[in-house]
């Protein structure tokens, strides 16, 4: 087999350089939608933990207020 010209080489070159740059858009694309979703349930995870902080905070508030001397003696 001849040896293949410059022009081929470089053309064959290009055409890997494509192929990987369009792997390359796939791959990001795929990861930017990925991101996406987890920051979106990140969010929604953060939203769900505030509320549950507001609901303990709540029941905190809600129960009376002892005294180390109320405390019975066995209980410590």
């Amino acid at each position: 087999m001849a040896n293949p010209s410059p022009i081929d080489q470089l053309s064959d070159r290009l055409e890997r350089l494509l192929v990987r740059y369009e792997e390359l858009m796939r791959t990001n694309t795929l990861l930017t939608t990925q991101v996406q979703a987890l920051t979106q349930e990140r969010d929604s995870l953060k939203s769900r933990l505030s509320a549950a902080r507001a609901r303990v905070d709540a029941l905190l508030a809600r129960l009376p207020e002892t005294n180390k001397s109320d405390t019975p003696q066995g209980s410590l």
